[in-house]
């Protein structure tokens, strides 16, 4: 009886609820659901937290969103570049080129950003005088805050510096008359039947050009997988293919093309989305100034961290704990306050694969109102 019992409970063993994700045409990751902390359907989206292999996730419409084991990646790469970058615009460069930062980035607008740890990053920053996000969903805000404290919380959501609005962040960008140093789009992916696809075009992209601070406004947005070696989906086969369902970090890099001076990509791995994920900086200026933003020293990075960077106080840290990953406290300052980010990473962001760039460089598309284009 013993012998069966065991058997019966190594059979038990391997049953488990779970989390099923499609990251593109005919791949999914799979991992066990160990718990479901909250599930409802809001007005714009399907929204649950729950925990996985990955450690406590914010899943919407299916899709994650952030875990605990990595969330400080893809936020702080996210936020940290184009904010130091910003510094450096407004600062000025000496005669042997070294760069002397100025007091920018002082105002920073966050589209999206619902889980709040973009602002957290944000915050993170001591020149900041005025943080503004706009988020659609009331929901998710009130979801985050009660279920992710980690993420940034009540401690982020009622900071001083930061005003935080429940709307519709193109309406607030074509009608604001302020302008920001720093203009973040955390905002989910352009699918088509998703709530962001306005904020992937030419049209919004000219109007963020038009809100930024000269000469040191910067804008970057999330743009989706990016992946080391590119997958056939990713890109149309021709200029007729009309497959609605493809990567759209290309086309969003070629559409802040057409707008900005300076269009950037870079790109990180995030582990928890089972594939690297892009982003997109850009900027007015000087044509040297695209190939300086990759190649800077790691040391200028790296002094920037210790004279800007400060922990934000009331943040609980996580209680999954990533291999090689702080604890932080909230008290922390320079780099002992970032997890990921410093001198030698931002160099990493930007050095794409030759396969990624020449799959790139082959993508010619443009995002229109008329003519979006849909990530799977």
């Amino acid at each position: 009886m013993a012998d069966h019992d065991e058997i019966i409970d190594k059979e038990r063993s391997k049953s488990a609820f779970k989390y099923v994700e499609d990251v593109a045409p005919g791949l999914r990751l799979e991992m066990d659901l160990d718990k479901i902390h909250h599930t409802s359907i809001s007005d714009f989206q399907e929204v649950q937290v729950i925990d996985s292999y990955f450690g406590k996730t914010l899943v919407t419409d299916g899709k994650t969103q952030s875990t605990a084991h990595d969330e400080f990646v893809y936020h702080e790469s996210l936020v940290h570049p184009p904010l130091f970058w910003s510094a450096l615009l407004s600062g000025t460069t000496q005669p042997d080129g070294t760069r002397i930062p100025g007091s920018a980035p002082k105002s920073v607008f966050i589209g999206g950003g619902g889980e709040l740890a973009t602002a957290r990053e944000v915050l993170k920053h001591n020149s900041i005088e005025r943080l503004v996000m706009v988020d659609i969903d009331p929901k998710v805000l009130e979801v985050c805050k009660r279920y992710m404290p980690e993420w940034g919380g009540e401690a982020v959501a009622s900071h001083p510096k930061m005003e935080l609005i429940v709307g519709d962040a193109h309406k607030y960008l074509m009608e604001t008359e302020e302008k920001f140093d720093v203009i973040i789009m955390d905002i989910s992916d352009p699918i088509e039947a998703g709530p962001g696809i306005a904020l992937y075009t030419q049209e919004f992209y000219q109007r963020t050009s038009e809100v930024l601070s000269k000469p040191n406004g910067v804008f970057v947005t999330q743009a989706g997988s990016a992946d080391f070696i590119p997958h056939p989906h990713a890109f149309p086969e021709d200029d007729d293919d009309d497959n609605k369902e493809s990567w759209c970090f290309s086309p969003i890099l070629n559409t802040l093309a057409t707008v900005f001076d300076h269009s950037i990509p870079y790109t990180v791995p995030v582990p928890s989305f089972g594939e690297c994920w892009g982003f997109v900086m850009a900027f007015n200026g000087d044509a040297k100034e695209a190939r300086a933003l990759a190649d800077l020293p790691y040391e200028v990075i790296d002094n920037l961290i210790e004279e800007r960077i400060e922990a934000v106080p009331g943040v609980p840290d996580h209680k999954y704990r990533s291999k090689g990953v702080k604890f932080l406290t909230g008290t922390e300052k320079g780099s002992e306050a970032l997890k990921h980010y410093d001198g030698v990473t931002h160099r990493g962001l930007f050095s794409l694969s030759k396969s990624l760039r020449i799959a790139m460089k082959s993508d010619k598309r443009i995002m229109t109102v008329d003519n979006p284009v849909f990530m799977y």
